[in-house]
């Protein structure tokens, strides 16, 4: 691994320039050159969005795309005499868990609120992509105090194979309170509803205002009533999604989005108060669903780059530590690539860094360009342009440029995934076997070797291990189950790279 990796590293160094390239602050400049790509980065977005319809629980609508998903859990939330019907499923099975809930509509909202004017005909379905999660979390949080966090017993609903519009497994509703407090899903939740907010503040003005008034409200409850839900829910939720990095940093990342979101100078009075507690300057350099510190910095270093909130001058700093941990070949890298260049985390779905990570260097790329600043790693000085190339690089890997030439985007190429861990999608769908699947029936359906019937256009999976290595086996859910907060930072990024190489 490390001889390959090091070519790896001098290929990187050798297209990339170490030098300040700041020609223009324009950050969506087009070179009078066109770039020139092998990929459809245009065809990826389109099908990147598309994907979160197959993930849709509740009444589908009539314009409903991905049509051999039909309606499914319509009784939602009557244990507790409430309505949950509508939302996601977050990944493979048919749970609603609204903490990666609430994180991947966040995301689909911040690549709207950074790249949204670059998405063309696209918009309108990312749009509508945000606005079925914010619904969802707008009936979860009705009751002052209270969220509803999760609908359905995920050991029992893992016991079973069923496709969502057949499951009859227990439809539990869990919820966080002043006496059983759920902070990080709380904060979250207020994160979701404060950068939804700003997608619709022309297109539906209304909304956006109650989106942003009970994105307050949801905040207040979650600093007030400190405490994790994986402690009180911890039989519940653990160990599909225990927060175990506590929830400072979801605290920190809701303060930061309703600062952007209402300009009420309370939450910019918070952050300076109490950044340091909730851990800024901590050294935490992954950004997934658990773990916020790296989007908040990189969030509140817009305050100072481009808004000039000479308070907020930290942020650079500490957003800059997080880019000089990626940069290949440097002495402050602290990453780690596979041998065909892929970011590396962890085994279990490592593609959501590698997605969450792309949209971050872009994001940051965009505002130091508009900025006219760079990053100093010890005596390198990386560029915006050096970003954009990071980024580019991944996200061509997921799309099939990888040793084992396969997009990890299904749908996408000549070659990709073609059995996810998927219950829906492997199961027949309702239209070729009306008959319903009973729980333990589907799991000859599971173990079988045969491509999945139903093709989840858009599903981005776990992707390779450390070694380039992917056996798309339905049984393997660490590389081969898809999930929603997998797919929301790359639509940002994609609608960057489509419309960088004028494809948008």
């Amino acid at each position: 691994m490390g001889s390959r990796l090091s070519l790896f590293t001098l290929l990187f160094l050798l297209s990339c320039s170490t030098t300040l390239l700041l020609t223009n602050a324009n950050p969506f400049r087009r070179s009078h050159h066109p770039r020139v790509t092998r990929h459809n980065y245009k065809d990826a977005l389109t099908k990147s969005i598309l994907f979160f319809e197959g993930q849709r629980s509740g009444k589908l609508p009539p314009n409903q795309r991905i049509t051999w998903r039909k309606d499914s859990g319509l009784s939602d939330g009557s244990a507790m005499k409430v309505d949950l019907v509508g939302g996601y499923y977050d990944a493979g099975d048919n749970v609603k868990f609204g903490f990666p809930m609430a994180f991947t509509t966040t995301m689909l909202s911040w690549s709207v609120i950074e790249f949204g004017g670059l998405m063309k005909g696209e918009l309108q379905n990312a749009r509508q992509a945000i606005r079925w999660g914010t619904d969802y979390l707008l009936k979860a949080t009705v009751h002052p105090d209270t969220i509803y966090v999760q609908v359905g017993e995920a050991n029992k609903d893992h016991a079973c194979w069923e496709r969502p519009e057949d499951m009859d497994t227990p439809r539990s509703v869990f919820k966080v309170d002043k006496n059983n407090p759920g902070t990080e899903v709380a904060a979250e939740t207020a994160a979701a509803l404060a950068s939804a907010s700003l997608v619709f503040r022309r297109s539906d003005p209304t909304y956006s205002k109650l989106l942003a008034k009970r994105a307050m409200r949801v905040f207040a409850f979650a600093d007030k009533y400190r405490g994790s839900y994986s402690k009180g829910l911890k039989t519940i939720v653990c160990p599909f999604y225990c927060s175990f990095s506590g929830y400072e940093d979801e605290l920190l990342w809701g303060a930061a989005w309703l600062h952007r979101a209402t300009k009420n100078p309370f939450y910019l009075k918070y952050i300076q108060a109490n950044g340091q507690t909730l851990g800024a300057a901590d050294y935490d350099n992954t950004f997934g669903w658990d773990n916020k510190h790296v989007g908040a910095r990189i969030l509140l270093s817009k305050a100072f780059l481009v808004q000039k909130v000479q308070s907020l001058h930290d942020y650079k700093g500490h957003a800059d530590n997080f880019i000089c941990s990626l940069v290949p070949g440097i002495p402050t890298t602290s990453a780690q690539y596979t041998p065909g260049g892929l970011l590396f985390k962890m085994n279990d779905s490592n593609m959501q860094y590698v997605t969450s990570t792309s949209f971050m260097l872009l994001t940051y790329a965009k505002y130091l360009t508009s900025a006219r600043k760079v990053v100093t790693c010890g005596g390198t000085t990386v560029t915006p342009k050096t970003l954009r190339i990071i980024a580019e690089k991944q996200v061509d890997y997921l799309l099939g440029d990888n040793p084992l030439r396969m997009s990890f985007m299904v749908g996408y190429g000549p070659r990709y995934p073609q059995r996810i861990h998927h219950r829906g999608s492997s199961l027949p769908c309702v239209a070729s076997h009306p008959a319903k699947i009973q729980c333990s029936a589907g799991f000859s359906f599971m173990k079988t070797k045969s491509p999945n019937p139903n093709i989840l256009v858009g599903a981005i999976v776990g992707g390779p291990d450390q070694h380039d290595k992917f056996p798309d086996d339905r049984s393997d859910y660490e590389q081969s189950e898809p999930a929603t907060y997998m797919n929301a930072p790359l639509v940002g990024a994609l609608s960057y790279l489509a419309h960088s190489f004028g494809q948008l």
